[in-house]
């Protein structure tokens, strides 16, 4: 079955299968009003789109993150009404961006298990291609930050080298964007007390995670309009730095904005 505009939809048991649940738990979200209720076809059957597992994803990751469910229910809340599945992914971005840094030792099981998914032997050599685990005799040292992340990437259409060229490109970026907003701000910070910069430091960290992943995002959706369209964006063409200025404004609008929402959540 597929909606108006042609987009192909999920029965319940799809959509568990494609967000490692269990149809049990689609329904347990459904009836406490955390994933909106399915389209009914023929027969009854309720079909679910690509929001609704977007809307699921981003439920699991802050599970995953340790959130109840009245916070995750009072995050959601928060969101516009008319976030589509781009934006409930950014939003789980964010809140996987806060995963710890730890490696644990796990079984083939145990690994399976918190991937959501079966994994053959070419699946783990990719994995540890990427560096998110290596092999410990018969166990696993998974890095638990990244394993999520790296088991959406196993069913992404592109060649290994290339997922690999690209994080040695956002790890390069991402390491020289840090080194000179931290020089920045132990500049601003240099005079004041101790106390003073961790709290300051406690309170940049989700502006600045926002204020950079709202401002990739814009840069890539440029990028790609560019590649696609062969046309240029108003920032690219202007010869001054209006266009970037303004944006820049209104990135740390937004990154204000979504650290109140994430103050809320935490509870």
């Amino acid at each position: 079955m597929t909606t108006d505009t042609g987009e192909p939809t999920l029965t319940i048991d799809e959509l568990a299968a494609r967000a490692g649940v269990t149809v049990r738990t689609v329904r347990f979200y459904g009836t406490k009003g955390l994933l909106p209720p399915p389209v009914i076809g023929p027969r009854r059957v309720g079909h679910y789109g690509r929001e609704h597992l977007a809307r699921l994803a981003l439920i699991e990751e802050m599970r995953h993150q340790g959130m109840t469910l009245a916070a995750i229910e009072r995050h959601l809340r928060q969101l516009p009404a008319d976030l589509g599945p781009q934006g409930l992914a950014i939003h789980r971005a964010v809140v996987a961006s806060w995963a710890p840094d730890t490696v644990e030792t796990v079984t083939r099981a145990e690994l399976e298990r918190r991937a959501g998914r079966r994994l053959a032997g070419e699946d783990v050599d990719r994995l540890a291609a990427m560096d998110v685990l290596t092999r410990d005799g018969e166990s696993f040292r998974v890095d638990c930050g990244l394993l999520r992340l790296a088991v959406q990437l196993l069913d992404v259409p592109l060649a290994q080298e290339t997922i690999l060229a690209a994080r040695t490109a956002l790890t390069g970026h991402a390491r020289a964007a840090a080194h000179e907003l931290s020089d920045l701000l132990r500049e601003a910070v240099a005079e004041r007390d101790t106390r003073d910069v961790k709290s300051l430091s406690a309170h940049m960290h989700p502006l600045v995670v926002q204020a950079l992943l709202t401002t990739f995002q814009r840069s890539l959706r440029e990028e790609l309009h560019q590649w696609l369209d062969g046309t240029e964006t108003p920032a690219r063409t202007n010869g001054t730095g209006d266009a970037e200025n303004a944006e820049n404004a209104e990135d740390a609008e937004n990154a204000e904005d979504t650290s109140r929402h994430t103050d809320g959540a935490d509870g």
